[in-house]
C-alpha cells in the first residue's frame, strides 16, 4: 500500500477553515508542488524556510502578498513535496489562488486526501489519521486533549504491541503444526495457555479505555421519559442550567422532543426531553408519545422519571418501572429519578440496587443534582481516576471486541482440546481485527469510508 514520492499527482486545497480570517493557506502536495510554487511566486525557494513572496495569476497580475515554505519529501506530512502559501484569508482570494494554483498543473484535492497520503507512505497509521479530524472537531477540551494523545500515537503503541505478542504466539503455535517431526509441546513447553491469558486481559483493559475514548468523542445520548408532569422538563432545566424548557403544572405541555447539549467536566451529554408517556386521545400528544418511544430505542441511556411525591419511598423501584414496561427498550440501561423528594420529606440521595440505581432528588430546586451528574459521569466509565488515554471511534471498540471474541474462543480451544489447529485460526482473526485498527490489516473500501468524513485541506 505504501505509494512512492513522485507517484502521484499533485493536489491543492484551502486548508484553512471556512470563513474570513486574518490568515490563510493553500497547501499543495505531489511532484509538481515546487513547480507550481515557483510559477505562482517567481522565486525557488529554500526548504523549510518562510520566503516573502508575490503570489501571481497566469497574466503575472499579482494577487496577493504572503509567504512561502516548502517541506521536500519523504520528510513532510504526506511523505511527498509539500508547498504551502500563506496569504490574506478571505474566502474569494483563497478560491482565487487555489483556482490558479489548478491552473498551474494541481487539481483539487479529496476530502482527507492529505491525511491519506500521509497513511499511505506509512507517515502515520489509521488511528493516528483518525485523530487528526476528531481533533479538528473536538467539542470539549478533554476530548481535544485524547484525539492529541491518540495523533501522537499513545492508541496505536498500545495496539503494536499486542500484534506483536500475537505473532510471536502464532509463529510458535504454527510451527508447532508445520514441523510435527520436531515434537514441539506446544502446551507444555512454551506457557501458551498463560501468554494467550496475559494477551486477553490486555485486550480487555484496552477495550475499556477504548470505550472512554469513545464516549468522550462521541457523547452520551441521554432520553428523559416519564408520566406528564413527573418532572422531565424541570429536570432538563437543571442539568442545562438554564431555562431551555417550558414548565407548567399542565399535563401533556412537552408535546415534541427537547434537545439540549451540555458538559460535565469533559463530558458530551446529548439530552432528548420527551413528551409524557401515558394513554390520550390527543392525535397531536399521540405523535409526540410515539417520537418519544423512538428516541428511546436509540439512546445510550435512560432517566425515567418519576413523581415521588406520590409514593413513599420503600416503594419498590421494579414495580415503578413495570408501568413503563411497553415503552422502555429492554437493552437500554435505565436509572430511575425519584422526583419532588422535597414534597414528601425525603432526603436526596442514590441508591444503587443489583439491576438498577434509583436517585432521590427535587427538580425544582436541585436537591441531588450533583448525585446524578456524577453518576452519568460513572455510567460513561469518566468518573474517579478512570479518564481516557485516547480518542476511539465505534469501529476501534467494535474490533476489540471482536478480537476479544476470537481470543477468549481460543482459549476454550485450548481448555477442551488442547488443538494447535484450532487455536492458530483464531489467533488469525484476532491478529486481524486487531491490525484493521492502525491499518496493518485494512481494505479499500474501510479507507474510502474513513478519508471522506475528512474536511477538504486535512
Amino acid at each position: 500500500m505504501n505509494i512512492l514520492v513522485g507517484d502521484s499527482d499533485t493536489i491543492a486545497a484551502i486548508a484553512t477553515g471556512p470563513g474570513a480570517g486574518g490568515v490563510g493557506i493553500i497547501r499543495l502536495s505531489g511532484p509538481k508542488a515546487f513547480s507550481v510554487a515557483k510559477t505562482m511566486t517567481a522565486i525557488t525557494a529554500t526548504a523549510r524556510q518562510a520566503h516573502y513572496v508575490q503570489i501571481h495569476d497566469q497574466h503575472r497580475e499579482v494577487l496577493d502578498q504572503g509567504l512561502l515554505i516548502q517541506f521536500p519529501g519523504p520528510h513532510s506530512f504526506t511523505g511527498e513535496d509539500v508547498a504551502e502559501l500563506h496569504c490574506h484569508g478571505g474566502p474569494v482570494l483563497l478560491r482565487t489562488i487555489l483556482r490558479e494554483c489548478i491552473n498551474c498543473g494541481a487539481r483539487q484535492a479529496d476530502p482527507g486526501e492529505f491525511s491519506q497520503r500521509a497513511f499511505l507512505n506509512n507517515k502515520i497509521d489509521l488511528v493516528q489519521a483518525e485523530a487528526i479530524a476528531d481533533l479538528i472537531s473536538s467539542s470539549t477540551e478533554a476530548a481535544a486533549r485524547s484525539a492529541s494523545r491518540s495523533l501522537s500515537g499513545a492508541f496505536s503503541t498500545q495496539i503494536d504491541a499486542l500484534l506483536e505478542q500475537l505473532i510471536r504466539l502464532r509463529v510458535f503455535i504454527e510451527a508447532a503444526i508445520d514441523f510435527p517431526e520436531e515434537e514441539i509441546d506446544f502446551i507444555g513447553e512454551s506457557d501458551v495457555f498463560e501468554r494467550l491469558e496475559s494477551i486477553e486481559q490486555s485486550i480487555s483493559q484496552l477495550l475499556l479505555s477504548a470505550r472512554r475514548g469513545r464516549t468522550l468523542r462521541d457523547g452520551l445520548k441521554l432520553v428523559i421519559a416519564g408520566a406528564p408532569n413527573a418532572g422531565k422538563s424541570s429536570l432538563l432545566n437543571q442539568l442545562a442550567e438554564q431555562d431551555t424548557a417550558i414548565v407548567t403544572d399542565i399535563p401533556g405541555t412537552t408535546r415534541d422532543l427537547l434537545r439540549e447539549y451540555i458538559q460535565i467536566d469533559g463530558l458530551p451529554l446529548h439530552i432528548v426531553d420527551t413528551a409524557g408517556l401515558r394513554d390520550s386521545g390527543d392525535a397531536i400528544e399521540q405523535e409526540g408519545i410515539r417520537r418519544a418511544r423512538t428516541e428511546m430505542l436509540s439512546a445510550d441511556h435512560i432517566l425515567l422519571v418519576v413523581d415521588n411525591s406520590g409514593y413513599n419511598s420503600s416503594s419498590d423501584s421494579a414495580s415503578l418501572i413495570a408501568t413503563y414496561k411497553g415503552d422502555l427498550p429492554p437493552s437500554i440501561p435505565i436509572t430511575l429519578i425519584r422526583n419532588k423528594c422535597d414534597l414528601n420529606g425525603t432526603a436526596a440521595s442514590l441508591t444503587a440496587h443489583k439491576a438498577i440505581t434509583e436517585i432521590s432528588l427535587s427538580a425544582q430546586n436541585g436537591d441531588g443534582i450533583d448525585l446524578l451528574r456524577q453518576h452519568l459521569l460513572k455510567i460513561a466509565g469518566m468518573s474517579d481516576s478512570e479518564t481516557s488515554d485516547f480518542s476511539a471511534r465505534e469501529r476501534h471498540v467494535l474490533a476489540l471486541e471482536d478480537c476479544a471474541e476470537h481470543l477468549h474462543q481460543g482459549l476454550f480451544q485450548l481448555k477442551q482440546h488442547g488443538a494447535a489447529e484450532l487455536i492458530a485460526e483464531d489467533l488469525r482473526y484476532a491478529q486481524d481485527s486487531l491490525g484493521s485498527i492502525t491499518g496493518s490489516f485494512s481494505n479499500d473500501e474501510l479507507l474510502g469510508e474513513i478519508f471522506s468524513s475528512f474536511c477538504i485541506g486535512k
